[in-house]
């Protein structure tokens, strides 16, 4: 499972973040990125209310059950073993973080999940590349720029980095043509007046976008 996560990530190179959304939600995000040819999601844990996290693990599981493979799920912003188990439970296949966490990392991989934690600085991703992250998510990528990422892939090429944090159709391809091998897209994914007035379309096109302006050709 971890190779194959591992290789999607580098070929479809956009993990769609939903925060804050009910289950119900959250599927029909995740249909109008699909549309749009996005294949990973991320469901996130909101840290200031521990009540939302059952619902979060409902919509991790719903996504599995629905996209039966087409689209891969796992969960953002986990914190903590019990994050990870919830995630593992519901049949999430990848935690992501915002920070590194050593232990946390061990463990995601000892599951056979693919870690993917936040750093910043290149002590953090060297210490996350070692205790066996899948990838590195720089993070806040948007508001570092691009010529942050392509600094810190000089000494430590051998990582593969994500972009996260600020990024959209906009900027996307200026951090593919730094070296990421991915971006995270969180706010540009789900604006709340076109989820609330029903325009899925409108998603997906940005989906469509994101994925296109990723590609290869514009490295």
């Amino acid at each position: 499972m971890n190779k194959e996560i591992e290789t999607l990530v580098r070929e479809s190179r956009i993990i769609a973040i939903i925060r804050g959304f009910a289950p119900d939600v959250c599927l029909r995000l995740a249909e109008a990125y699909a549309k749009g040819g996005i294949r990973l999601v991320e469901v996130t844990f909101a840290q200031n209310a521990p009540e939302t996290w059952k619902d979060t693990a409902a919509a991790i599981r719903a996504i599995k059950e629905r996209f039966a493979g087409s689209v891969r799920v796992g969960a953002g912003t986990v914190l903590t073993e019990e994050h990870l188990s919830m995630c593992e439970q519901a049949g999430g296949e990848y935690m992501i973080t915002p920070n590194v966490k050593p232990a946390l990392i061990r463990e995601c991989v000892r599951r056979g999940l693919v870690a993917m934690p936040g750093a910043l600085t290149p002590s953090e991703a060297v210490d996350a590349w070692e205790a066996g992250a899948g990838f590195v998510k720089i993070f806040p990528a948007g508001s570092l720029g691009p010529g942050y990422v392509k600094a810190i892939r000089a000494p430590l090429s051998h990582i593969p980095f994500l972009a996260v944090g600020g990024i959209g159709p906009d900027n996307v391809a200026d951090f593919m043509k730094v070296g990421c091998v991915g971006a995270g897209v969180g706010g540009n994914l789900t604006n709340k007046e076109w989820i609330a007035a029903g325009e899925w379309d409108k998603i997906e096109e940005v989906a469509r976008q994101l994925v296109t302006r990723s590609a290869p050709a514009n490295h």
